[in-house]
């Protein structure tokens, strides 16, 4: 056997050996992962990515996926010639318009990711939020429509989907005690789904490698991140618009008991893999004392100054 083939074959067990403490770890939890972004629309990632969730799903673990899908809906409103307008990063929903972010959630998204991941075999199930009333919303604000924000989760079709060995697909609407549906931010939904069901983790899938402390220095990228560093990150507004539900979703899940959070880029081939079952990752990962390591006592420095987006 040549060297160099030889050589190929030892990195690929050493990556299988080094995902072993990993595989154990979280063998039989769940995970959420919050799936959106280029990686949502671009068709070679999204195959990556159901490849990485049924891979994940056929080591023991227990993959949840929730997905919003705001550049579809813009595109098919655009398409349908009707307005469109955002009011405090939140797109303005009334009863037409959610009418097609259902249709493009529920009827298209939904159904492309389940599809993507049940080509390797019987294992997705889509879901609005309002089936089964899993996600109960009440309106966010009067100025944005139907706009919801979760007032309640009820996970037993998720439990259920997931004992019979299913991988449950969430699209972010929920309803509401008016009988009518809701679009719901999924980073936050992710959040109260993760904190719901006790997942071990909550990832987020988004454009970006994860945090900075410096945006435009692309070597500042933050590996580890305390609970209350992303706390406070949060309350010195130190993060743009984009990241606050994201880390807001973090935060909460973890006070309410989920272990770790992460964030990193989706367009990063095969970077759920990377994060959950590396040493190193590849994003931001924020746990209760920011630590990077497997072992309580693994070296690691939390990161305790500003960030800049």
């Amino acid at each position: 056997m040549r060297s160099s083939t030889l050589h190929a074959l030892l990195a690929k067990a050493t990556t299988l050996t080094e995902a072993l403490p990993w595989i154990k770890r979280t063998w039989g939890r769940v995970v959420v992962i919050k799936y959106g972004g280029s990686a949502m629309t671009d068709p070679a990632l999204r195959a990556s990515v159901a490849e990485d969730i049924v891979l994940m799903k056929l080591v023991g673990v227990n993959p949840v996926v929730v997905h919003g899908g705001g550049p579809d809906i813009t595109k098919y409103m655009e398409r349908l010639g009707m307005p469109i307008e955002f009011w405090q990063g939140l797109r303005v929903t009334d009863d037409a318009a959610m009418e097609v972010v259902k249709m493009v959630l529920v009827g298209k998204n939904n159904k492309e990711l389940v599809s993507e991941i049940n080509t390797h075999g019987r294992l997705a199930v889509g879901l609005a939020g309002d089936d089964a009333n899993l996600i109960r919303a009440k309106q966010l604000d009067p100025r944005l429509g139907r706009v919801g924000e979760v007032t309640g989760i009820d996970t037993t079709v998720v439990v259920n989907l997931i004992e019979d060995g299913f991988i449950p697909v969430i699209a972010s609407v929920g309803s509401g005690i008016d009988g009518g549906s809701y679009n719901i931010n999924a980073d936050l939904v992710a959040g109260e789904l993760a904190l719901a069901l006790n997942a071990e983790k909550v990832i987020f899938l988004t454009d970006v490698d994860g945090l900075y402390a410096d945006f435009e220095d692309k070597d500042s990228l933050i590996s580890a991140l305390s609970l209350e560093a992303a706390e406070a990150m949060i309350a010195n507004d130190q993060l743009a618009s984009g990241m606050i539900p994201k880390v807001s979703a973090c935060t909460r899940a973890l006070r309410g008991g989920v272990e770790r959070a992460h964030i990193l880029n989706g367009v990063i081939a095969h970077s759920l893999l990377l994060e959950v079952f590396t040493d190193a990752g590849v994003g931001t990962m924020i746990t209760h004392e920011g630590s990077l390591g497997l072992a309580d006592d693994a070296t690691y420095v939390a990161y305790e100054g500003e960030v800049t987006l």
